[in-house]
């Protein structure tokens, strides 16, 4: 059996749609789906339920706790760490776990991403038409909401620390040789459909990354966190001359996340809402 985690905060509108491809998956075993709805006032959990997932419902916010709550319920390895917007594919589940039985088998296996950008404005498709062929993509297995860890790999650390960037610290938890990219299967990762939106979730993500990096300066939790290489777009325009303008939009979107994510306030940290309107129940 395979436990698949979803931390959910207020998916009604994409959770059903996430746990329909999961109970369609061929050639795995059973899997034990458990949903931690955190701080959820909408139908979430109810729709999980709907859905034979196993849910944990806990009345505080915070992805990490929700995780590390679902782990005390859960009882098989690998474990699948889901986000509750990613449609897995009918045979991406087979494919990524399949991975675990290689020689020498990774600790931590992650799907190829495509990211969805069918009806962005211009400077979002400019943006990620930077970021989806940043190198840091090619060995790291955050940024696809979707990363298998075997059990020898979760035995690496005790629980998800309570900070923002869970994904770089499960990427900070493995050297490149215990990594896969499963290029098998893709999963689509949806662009944020506003400017206003990417820029929300480049905060977060900004001030996580932050966050974790200084965790682990100060000794309180363990890993190598891989360093910013803020000239890597510039590498990449330098490759494909076409896309300078890209880049121009790129760099200032860039600059504007960095400087809101030194300025806001932890309560105003947000997500990307624009692409939680899925109307699939």
């Amino acid at each position: 059996m395979t436990t698949v985690i979803i931390a959910a905060h207020n998916e009604e509108a994409v959770i059903g749609s996430c746990l329909d491809a999961l109970r369609h998956q061929r050639g795995v075993m059973p899997l034990e789906i458990i949903v931690s709805a955190n701080a959820c006032s909408d139908a979430t959990a109810e729709i999980a339920r709907e859905r034979g997932a196993i849910v944990v419902e806990r009345s505080e916010p915070g992805k990490a706790a929700a995780i590390n709550a679902a782990e005390m319920v859960a009882s098989s390895f690998p474990r699948v760490y889901l986000d509750a917007d990613i449609l897995v594919p009918p045979d991406g589940l087979a494919s990524v776990l399949g991975a675990f039985v290689q020689a020498p088998a990774p600790l931590a296996v992650v799907p190829r991403r495509v990211v969805a950008m069918e009806g962005r404005p211009w400077p979002v498709r400019a943006y990620f038409a930077i970021n989806t062929r940043l190198p840091v993509f090619r060995d790291g297995i955050f940024g696809r909401g979707m990363i298998a860890v075997s059990q020898e790999g979760r035995g690496r650390f005790e629980v998800f620390p309570t900070l923002i960037a869970d994904d770089l610290f499960l990427d900070a938890q493995f050297t490149a040789a215990e990594k896969m990219h499963a290029d098998s299967v893709c999963v689509t990762v949806e662009a944020p459909f506003t400017t206003a939106d990417l820029l929300s979730r480049l905060v977060r993500v900004r001030r996580g990354n932050v966050q974790l990096r200084a965790a682990v300066a100060e000794g309180d939790v363990d890993g190598q966190v891989r360093g910013s290489d803020r000239w890597a777009w510039l590498r990449v325009v330098a490759r494909r001359p076409w896309l300078a303008f890209h880049g121009v939009a790129y760099v200032w979107i860039t600059l504007v996340a960095s400087r809101r994510a030194r300025s806001v306030d932890a309560a105003e940290w947000g997500r990307d809402e624009s692409t939680r309107r899925r109307e699939d129940q």
